[in-house]
């Protein structure tokens, strides 16, 4: 008698997940009307700051021409079902919208193949734990914590995608693993950016939209992101052990294993002058990019055109020392770029979602705007503590279709503020319930895409990673929901 065996049952492809997520959002958009709000025109307050333009919360209307439900093929540039994958990908400007996100993942990996093809950082890697086994421990706990105060402070987010590729070697090295990775680059971003104290694109703009003077509130924020941080440091050791002590229990096995044999085929034999002038080059251009995101304001573009010359002055250098042939640095260019093709096509799928929903402009109909304005009218009626924790989950489910901090603080608090007065809650929380609903589920939902972008780099699918992120999630929504009932209880202002 012959014996079948069951195939194990495959995960869904993140390209299947966003395809049946467009299909709700299609028809999500035959069945709730478009709406749209007025905005506030910018105005001086009495203390001679300037309160820029904000939506009116009392000017929502529905649309006069409910037309804006999307067809099945659009036209002459019209947002239709089977258009989703192109627009979401040219949608926005450069500026950190899709278009700008696609061109960065895939500039980054492609300096980054050349920088990887010339063995260099594989073998500065392995001398540099031959030299430090007694102190790696180290290793983990620092990175999270200045990753985590990145994130903090100028909000730091799509740059984890270029410290994942960076990272991840000697992760592997190290013997942990492409998870490990995520989590002490992204996700450590991710809490200082949701716990900030004066991150200026989240918290800052929040709190000008409701009134709030600037880092006002700071005692309470930093508390937070000590607390968090420390949370995010003893969860990744814990992990990063329990996967150094058997790497079959990651779910991200299959590919480190093939990663890792890459890395023996590029190693040399030893570490030597070419190796060290190409990772003193490689020091420089991070210090180049960290100068630039600090002291210059820089953010994609800046950044991406950083790491392209990166990769070209690596080239000429590999070129001249006889490592790489002119051909071969070209060829690493676009196998590091190709590598990386998924990842781009998904953070413009992802931004699909909207385009079919109408949009993330408060001014024209869409059907964002509705949800937001009958979602955030159900605060009224509930305690003080029932309210802001809806705010949270409000804001944290809106995430999933606007992750931009600053985007959703411009659509979200002008509503959420003044019902913050209603329901007996301060507009203080009603901030923190958006810093924290915004900033910790850009940790699990596939529409982020500094996510997508830091799974991409280290060859990890959105569906491995929610199956290993989900408890994470738990906690952190947890720990958030704490934090704002305790705000609440000491009136926090």
């Amino acid at each position: 008698m012959q014996v079948t065996t069951k195939k194990p049952v495959s995960m869904p492809d993140a390209f299947v997940i966003l395809f049946f997520v467009m299909v709700a959002a299609a028809i999500a958009s035959h069945l709730i009307p478009a709406g749209s709000f007025q905005m506030l025109p910018e105005t001086v307050n009495a203390a001679g700051e300037t309160v820029k333009a904000r939506i009116d919360p009392n000017s929502f209307q529905l649309a006069a021409e409910q037309n804006k439900a999307v067809p099945l093929f659009g036209e002459g540039g019209q947002v239709g079902f089977l258009n989703y994958a192109f627009e979401g990908m040219v949608s926005g400007d450069k500026m950190g919208a899709a278009i700008g996100v696609i061109a960065f993942i895939l500039l980054t990996g492609g300096a980054f193949g050349i920088i990887m093809k010339t063995g260099a950082v594989n073998n500065g890697i392995l001398a540099l734990i031959a030299k430090t086994k007694d102190i790696d421990f180290l290793f983990i706990p620092l990175m999270f914590l200045l990753f985590s105060l990145g994130g903090a402070v100028f909000g730091m987010g799509e740059e984890a995608i270029a410290f994942c590729i960076v990272l991840l070697p000697l992760m592997l090295a190290l013997g942990y693993d492409a998870i490990t990775t995520v989590l002490v680059t992204y996700i450590a971003t991710q809490i200082g950016f949701a716990t900030s104290w004066m991150n200026p694109f989240s918290v800052a703009i929040a709190q000008g939209i409701a009134g709030l003077p600037l880092m006002s509130g700071a005692d309470y924020r930093i508390v937070l992101w000590l607390l968090f941080t420390l949370f995010g440091i003893i969860f990744t050791m814990r992990y990063a052990a329990k996967i150094k002590k058997n790497p079959e229990l990651s779910v991200s096995f299959e590919s480190d294993q093939k990663l890792r044999a890459q890395q023996q085929e590029q190693q040399n034999s030893q570490f030597g002058k070419l190796d060290a002038a190409i990772l003193l080059l490689f020091v420089a251009g991070i210090l180049w990019v960290i100068w630039g995101v600090v002291a210059r304001g820089y953010y994609i573009p800046e950044i991406a055109t950083q790491f392209f010359a990166l990769g070209v002055a690596t080239a000429i250098l590999a070129v001249a020392g006889k490592r790489l042939t002119i051909n071969e640095s070209a060829d690493a260019f676009k196998q590091g770029a190709a590598e990386l093709l998924p990842a781009a096509m998904i953070v413009g799928m992802a931004k699909g979602i909207v385009l079919l929903l109408g949009g993330d402009k408060a001014t024209e109909p869409s059907v964002l705007n509705t949800v937001l304005h009958y979602a955030g009218s159900s605060f009224e009626g509930f305690s003080a503590y029932v309210s802001a924790w809806f705010m949270l989950i409000f804001q944290s489910v809106f995430n999933f279709f606007v992750t931009s901090g600053s985007g959703q603080a411009a659509l979200t608090m002008p509503l959420v503020a003044p019902l913050a007065d209603l329901v007996g809650v301060s507009r203080q929380i009603a901030v923190l319930a958006f810093q924290l609903g915004d900033g910790l589920t850009n940790c699990i939902v596939p529409t982020s895409a500094s996510l997508i972008g830091c799974l991409g780099v280290v060859r990890v699918d959105w569906m491995l990673w929610a199956k290993f992120a989900w408890r994470l999630q738990l906690w952190l929504f947890a720990l958030a929901s704490l934090a704002v009932l305790v705000a609440v209880a000491i009136g926090y202002q």
